[in-house]
């Protein structure tokens, strides 16, 4: 089992940053791969951004791509993920998963390929 716990979320200007974190706790961390996603108000929960166990492989949505960069420490147990030019649709509620592989540089993008999951923290950008 592993727990994760989100935190950093909030209000945020547009144009301005926030960096979530999730903590994880129980099985080894470092052999996981690790993802965000979000759920926007009235919207299925969609793919933001993973990170394969070793950080060799990161993927990003194209709708984050240059803005947001995801990045773990594994000594840590903890996944982040720095939120650059924040704009109004990137309000919802940001969930981390973990996926157990053995492929050092693989991540995922397909939420049934993780294991574990957050309860979500809020972020919201509005003025």
């Amino acid at each position: 089992q592993v727990q994760l716990v989100e935190s950093g979320g909030g209000l945020v200007q547009p144009g301005g940053s926030a960096r979530l974190s999730c903590a994880a706790s129980g099985r080894t961390f470092s052999t996981y791969a690790m993802g965000w996603f979000r759920q926007a108000p009235g919207k299925e929960r969609e793919f933001v951004a993973a990170i394969s166990w070793s950080s060799r492989s990161t993927g990003y949505a194209d709708s984050v791509k240059g803005r947001f960069t995801i990045s773990r420490d594994n000594a840590k147990s903890t996944v982040y993920l720095q939120m650059n030019s924040l704009k109004p649709e990137d309000t919802a509620v940001y969930y981390c998963a973990a996926a157990q592989t053995v492929r050092v540089s693989y991540y995922y993008i397909e939420q049934y390929e993780y294991d574990y999951w957050g309860q979500g923290t809020q972020v919201t950008v509005s003025s």
